[in-house]
């Protein structure tokens, strides 16, 4: 569900600022098992996935070797941290760069995203995908924890699906960080509106017209006030000037 929506809307923002079939240089951050990393190079882009997870990287490795030998000539994957981008590559060397699902976990977002902007070039997009730090008090609310509602308040801390306490962002804030960095925010957009407080072993429609409605309800509420403002991840996009 998180990732179709974030690819949605990944597409819709590449395809309004970059000419229709431009192969564009993708840097994504964080790429996890290779997920979107793959699919845009299906798409025929070409792309750097950097990953400090050894298994995750194993796991996106594996995958991409299936993949027929064009794809596999436009991916490129490299062990390494988000806060070492200036060790790897040289600045402005991509259009696009994406960072979903990684700021939670480091203490050094600024920094983090400084160097991220650097890697862009001019009129470049950067992708990111939080946890939103406005409703941390939702999930437990609605679960019927009042306590845990109440303390959520007061923190930007929360524990996630896989038990690890880790940090939420606030869209406000992160608007300030990203003028500041020069990739003011272009666009954004909520993810998991409705679905964000499910339990963790609910799984969504697999296939067919109910999964279709399900996509096409967050995606409308993602992108509807005053809904998108309630999910439980935001998606910003910011650009480099």
């Amino acid at each position: 569900m998180r990732r179709e929506l974030v690819a949605r809307q990944l597409d819709e923002q590449i395809a309004g600022r970059f000419p229709v079939g431009q192969r564009l240089r993708v840097l994504d951050v964080g790429m996890g098992q290779g997920t979107q990393a793959l699919r845009l190079a299906r798409a025929g882009h070409t792309v750097t996935g950097l990953e400090s997870d050894a298994a995750h990287l194993t796991t996106a490795r594996a995958a991409l070797a299936e993949e027929p030998a064009g794809i596999r000539e436009r991916v490129r994957l490299i062990e390494g941290d988000g806060l070492e981008t200036g060790v790897h590559f040289l600045p402005g060397s991509f259009d696009v760069v994406l960072c979903h699902g990684v700021l939670m976990y480091t203490d050094e977002r600024d920094a983090l995203l400084a160097g991220l902007a650097r890697m862009l070039a001019p009129g470049g997009l950067l992708s990111l995908l939080v946890r939103n730090g406005d409703t941390l008090a939702l999930r437990p609310g609605l679960a019927g924890d009042w306590a845990g509602a109440l303390d959520s308040f007061d923190t930007d801390t929360y524990v996630n699906r896989l038990g690890l306490l880790v940090r939420a962002d606030r869209l406000g804030a992160l608007t300030a960080t990203l003028a500041g960095i020069a990739a003011p925010l272009h666009a954004w957009y909520g993810v998991r509106v409705f679905t964000d407080g499910a339990a963790g072993d609910a799984e969504p429609p697999s296939a067919g017209e109910e999964l279709e409605r399900l996509l096409a309800l967050e995606d409308r509420a993602g992108r509807t006030e005053p809904y998108r403002g309630v999910a439980g991840l935001l998606h910003l996009c910011g650009v480099r000037g």
